[in-house]
């Protein structure tokens, strides 16, 4: 009797543990990992938010109990995020994605300037936990808490380097050292695996010199070895598998192009994430090479141009809303997923946005602004309490209050909401409508559905007239309930707004929902796959039944569809950018998602060098060939300019580049003139078969 009981006490028990993994399992397949569209990511730098657990604090030289030293750990965990998951701090925030430091085991040493890896940046072992933040218990504990609450988690990830080190100095903090879950790969000063590069510091005098050379003092890893890329792409992978749904890859600029895209390859192969690098620009700074890597990396950006206008306007009122209207038009047309980009006011990496109180209400402002514009919205934490200092350690001091009466809460609060259930203000396009130095009036459009945003950021009144929106006719109450004073419209069925007086520093939401009844294309994502990867479509009025999904002109097998997302697996055609379109069951045809990259196959990263190719000043290199990673012998769209000062010196040319694994291919090298003459290689086209895994080194000599 007592063996029977047992038996059908297991059977119980499997059944419970079953279905519990069941109802896990229905949770995360209700969180899309790749469109963030209508989501509020939340920036959370661990150690500093809120201590759930003391008992997991670090004890001696790298802890400050009362946080008074900036540089050293203070004591926030997973637990104190769960916490504040639990208490409704963030969930009635209405934030529906947490980007959490980077989570692996850092240095435990006082590096000599008296710092410490409180923020997560010096990795030591990529494949155990900061046992300051907790276990691998306390990671799932915030994994199902996040997920059970309809939240996000993205993880912070440093595939650039380990930790600061000196060559000639062993005893330099941990000296770069790298674990490969407990055992030692390399440290700096004994680096018998070429772990690191070893060219000194970088100037950024030269994008090839940020590359190859070290980071400040923090030692570089050499991406280009086959142990350190697989341990790379293990570890992130390690950490896909414990549930993150996002990843912020740190230093994005200060990597090999290449290899990232092949890391990207990786991610969507095992487990397709929303993927964001960090690549810093200063205040008025336009980079191409940022609108390239964002374009054809595979993975989207931190805003820094929005990011930095945004606070010339609101913050220190060095431009207007002229410029900031500029830079949304000029970005709409440099990223190709504009809207994929992850905005902010301020963050880890710049001072805060709030100096004081006499700025709140510019900070309640930008918060507007900032959740009702195209692009992914990040909050950086405590800005809703009006946190205030300068750059690092200013900029991250610890929570001290979780008040949900103040005004910036309420705004996010109100408009997490709107981004939610409105789908213009994700999807949509954005449209100036009314505009001079103090006053912007702007309008995101998606079908049918429109957000209408008007912002005063001047001291006196201004009345408003000849104002004219999608908006049907009626009439309109501020979405945010007049926080920010704002007032109500009345529309007329030709599209104008009867004139109106809009407040000195207000904002004023108004928004029309409705559903589409015709299939309107939102997201694609991720944007790149190899044939067979899964890609996800969001929109809506896609209809019930399934219908036809064509990449190009080919027809897509379907995995699932409904009205607002289907599902299908990258088919087996010619590597190249296509255009994405279907057609519901009842024959109505969408609108045009471009610039879907069908890659030839998985991706490695693999070093082309060429010696001896001669070049006149002003004259640069480029590779090209017969797969579409390599530009299919396209000129427009080769590889290049390669570099030729670092790993190898001119006349010697090299460039790290993501191909398709296993192909055998073909390619050629050629000169470019600055008014765009080519010379080409001459003789036959080099051959080489790629390897299946890891990276490679080919090296050829010009013709």
């Amino acid at each position: 009797m007592y063996k029977f009981m047992k038996t059908i006490a297991l059977v119980l028990l499997l059944l419970i543990c079953s279905s519990t993994y069941v109802f896990a399992q229905s949770n995360d397949n209700n969180i899309n990992t790749v469109d963030y569209s209508q989501d509020v990511i939340y920036q959370v730098v661990t150690d500093r938010f809120y201590d759930g657990d003391p008992s997991n604090n670090p004890t001696g030289e790298i802890f400050s109990s009362d946080c008074s030293d900036l540089h050293k750990y203070c004591g926030g965990d997973w637990k104190g995020i769960i916490d504040k998951i639990n208490d409704g701090y963030l969930t009635n925030m209405g934030i529906t994605a947490l980007w959490i430091s980077q989570p692996v085991e850092n240095v435990h040493a006082l590096h000599p300037s008296g710092y410490t890896s409180y923020h997560g940046y010096w990795a030591r072992d990529y494949k155990r936990t900061n046992p300051y933040y907790g276990d691998f218990g306390d990671f799932d504990s915030l994994i199902e808490t996040a997920h059970s609450n309809g939240i996000k988690v993205i993880m912070d990830f440093t595939p650039n380097h380990s930790s600061p080190a000196l060559e000639t100095n062993p005893n330099y903090a941990e000296n770069g050292a790298i674990y490969d879950d407990g055992n030692l790969l390399a440290n700096y000063s004994n680096d018998q695996l070429s772990i690191f590069h070893h060219n000194g510091g970088t100037d950024f005098s030269t994008y090839e010199d940020s590359i190859y050379r070290n980071l400040y003092d923090l030692a570089d890893f050499n991406l280009n070895n086959s142990q350190v890329d697989q341990y790379l792409k293990e570890s992130i992978k390690l950490w896909l598998d414990k549930g993150i749904d996002g990843i912020r890859v740190d230093a994005v600029k200060h990597m090999p192009q290449g290899w990232q895209k092949s890391l990207m390859s990786e991610i969507y192969t095992h487990k397709p994430v929303f993927t964001f690098g960090e690549w810093f620009l200063g205040q008025g700074e336009v980079d191409e090479k940022n609108h390239y890597f964002a374009n054809e990396s595979g993975m989207s950006l931190l805003d820094f141009r929005y990011g930095q206008k945004i606070r010339e306007v609101l913050k220190d009122d060095t431009d207007d809303w002229h410029g900031f209207d500029e830079m949304i038009q000029q970005t709409d047309s440099d990223y190709n997923q504009v809207n994929d980009q992850v905005t902010f006011i301020d963050n880890h990496d710049m001072s805060r946005f709030s100096t004081d109180e006499s700025n709140n209400k510019h900070t309640d402002m930008a918060l507007a602004v900032l959740l009702t514009s195209r692009g992914v919205p990040t909050i950086y934490y405590g800005t809703e309490q009006y946190l205030s200092g300068n750059t690092d350690p200013e900029n991250r001091k610890p929570m001290r209050d979780f008040d949900t009466s103040t005004t910036s809460y309420k705004i996010i609060s109100e408009l997490t909401e709107l981004r939610k259930s409105n789908l213009a203000v994700g999807y949509g396009d954005t449209t100036e409508r009314w505009i001079n130095s103090d006053v912007y009036i702007y309008e995101r459009k998606f079908g049918d559905s429109v957000v209408v945003t008007a912002i005063n950021k001047g001291t006196t009144d201004y009345p408003i007239s000849n104002l004219y929106t999608s908006l049907p006719a009626g009439q309109y109450q501020d979405v945010m309930n007049n926080v920010l004073d704002g007032n109500s419209i009345s529309a007329n069925s030709n599209g104008a707004v009867d004139s109106f007086t809009i407040s000195a520093e207000s904002v004023a939401v108004w928004e029309y929902s409705t559903k589409e009844t015709e299939p309107l294309i939102g997201h694609v994502g991720p944007i790149e796959g190899s044939p067979g990867n899964l890609i996800t479509v969001n929109g809506e009025g896609f209809g019930a039944e399934t219908g036809n999904l064509k990449i190009g002109t080919a027809n897509v097998p379907i995995e699932s569809w409904s009205n607002e997302e289907i599902k299908f697996k990258v088919p087996d055609i010619a590597s190249g950018n296509y255009d994405v379109s279907l057609n519901t069951a009842d024959g109505l045809s969408s609108n045009v998602y471009e610039d879907f990259e069908v890659l030839t196959g998985k991706q490695v990263s693999v070093r082309f060098v060429v010696n001896n190719a001669l070049t006149d000043f002003g004259e640069d290199l480029y590779l090209t060939g017969d797969v579409g990673e390599l530009g299919n012998w396209d000129v427009d769209k080769a590889i290049g300019p390669m570099f030729n000062q670092v790993i190898y010196q001119y006349p010697t040319w090299y460039y790290d580049v993501s191909v398709p694994a296993g192909e055998e291919i073909q390619f050629k090298f050629f000169k470019k003139k600055e008014n765009g003459v080519i010379e080409w290689e001459s003789g036959s086209n080099h051959t080489y078969t790629l390897p299946e895994k890891g990276t490679d080194t080919i090296i050829v000599d010009w013709n």
